[in-house]
């Protein structure tokens, strides 16, 4: 089948140079007294001395029982509607979920070395709340702390093939660690953009596509502006070898991925074409035989495409090019009614396009492509249909308790 509904070029290398060069880091990482995201010697005793951090070395952005949890925060929105008026929609984190999530989040971090530290800034606070706080409705939300590549590596200053590593061995050893002692057989949905995205696309490809065991525990996975690969005409092949795109609401052990555009994506797009972009970060080349994947968030969320987006603004240099232009008092804003989503093939690349459906007096603000045609919507992949992809994994989770009743 195949599934078409749906700073700079990053460096490009083959998958199997970079899992080389992963082994060489792990070698670094450890003789640097660095042992998979921990700092000092390996251990609980040495722990970061920064806020969250559990008894195995993990700092946890977001983890069920921490005193302040960007993932849990209030769920209130105000539903506005072409003309202005407002409605107001009250729900709820779930108290006992039956599955988890586990959320890697994008490239936010200002700090001035080429990997972030483990400190808790309120860059990563915001970008959880912004996109992991309303999964909370369906899922328990765990979300590490990682060496992440910061947006001044990105921006070409650091950036080195020992940098890409670090983010990667950091983010598998908070997975290793939710594995080990918080997930105790439970179904889960891995949630990641971006730079988030392109590491568990990594991360699924090297620990749960080869596992029979964690590909029976993996709900689906929704990896949001990182190039997800399939074969051309088919919905599996590329990125993965069995997970396959999801094909509606209750499908399960599937992918959710997209990145949106406002216009079709142009030649140097970072987006919706084989090897571009964050592609690197996961090891993927681009060739001819692939094709980027796009799974319509309004197919497998059963519904026309519903955003939702954060009333504050988001802190630093991102914060300039996101917000709704309006001021709520409300911490959520959505305008049900004013998007459409279509997957679309053409030209080389596959994207989710985004169209404005507004009525004439319609006074609700819109989207742009603050970054430019390269980036498309990037910047909103996940908010833009941040409603369906919580209906979608509703509704996986559903079907995945209905398969597999004992895993509750």
């Amino acid at each position: 089948m195949r599934t078409s509904t749906s700073a700079g070029s990053w460096l490009r290398r083959p998958r199997g140079a970079l899992s080389r060069v992963i082994g060489l880091a792990a070698v670094g990482l450890a003789a640097g007294g660095v042992i998979l995201g921990t700092s000092g010697p390996a251990g609980p005793a040495t722990a970061p001395r920064v806020p969250n951090v559990d008894r195995f070395g993990t700092v946890w952005l977001c983890r069920p029982g921490l005193a302040a949890d960007p993932c849990t925060v209030r769920l209130t929105a105000a539903v506005v509607g072409p003309h202005g008026g407002t409605g107001v929609q009250r729900v709820r984190a779930a108290k006992n979920p039956p599955i988890d999530c586990f959320y890697v989040y994008p490239t936010v971090s200002p700090q001035s070395t080429p990997n972030a530290n483990l400190s808790i800034d309120p860059a990563e606070t915001a970008v959880a709340s912004a996109q992991a706080a309303r999964f909370s409705q369906v899922c328990r939300v765990y979300a590490p702390m990682y060496r992440q590549l910061t947006l001044k590596a990105i921006g070409g200053h650091g950036l080195s093939v020992i940098s890409e590593a670090t983010a990667y061995l950091s983010m598998l050893a908070g997975w290793k660690d939710y594995l080990a002692h918080y997930n105790h057989g439970r179904g889960v949905v891995l949630i990641g953009h971006s730079q988030g995205a392109a590491l568990l696309i990594k991360l699924i490809e090297s620990q749960v596509d080869p596992s029979p065991a964690l590909r029976s525990r993996l709900v689906s996975a929704v990896l949001l502006g990182g190039n997800v690969t399939v074969a051309v005409g088919s919905d599996v092949g590329g990125s993965f070898r069995h997970v396959p795109a999801c094909s509606g609401p209750s499908t399960v052990h599937c992918v959710i991925a997209y990145s949106s555009f406002l216009q079709p994506p142009p030649a140097n797009s970072l987006f919706g074409r084989p090897g571009a972009g964050v592609s690197a970060l996961s090891g993927q080349g681009g060739t001819t035989a692939l094709q980027v994947l796009c799974v319509n968030p309004e197919v497998v969320g059963g519904g026309p495409l519903l955003p939702y987006f954060p009333t504050a603004r988001f802190p630093g240099v991102i914060g300039q090019s996101t917000g709704t232009g309006l001021s709520r008092r409300t911490p959520w804003v959505t305008f049900p009614g004013l998007y459409s989503a279509t997957c679309m093939d053409a030209g080389g690349a596959s994207w989710l396009q985004i169209d404005v459906v507004a009525m004439p007096g319609d006074t609700r603000p819109t989207v742009t492509q603050s970054l430019g045609p390269a980036w498309g919507l990037h910047l909103v992949d996940v908010n833009i249909a941040l409603g369906n992809l919580v209906d979608a994994v509703r509704s996986e989770s559903a079907a995945y308790v209905r398969a597999t009743p004992g895993r509750r």
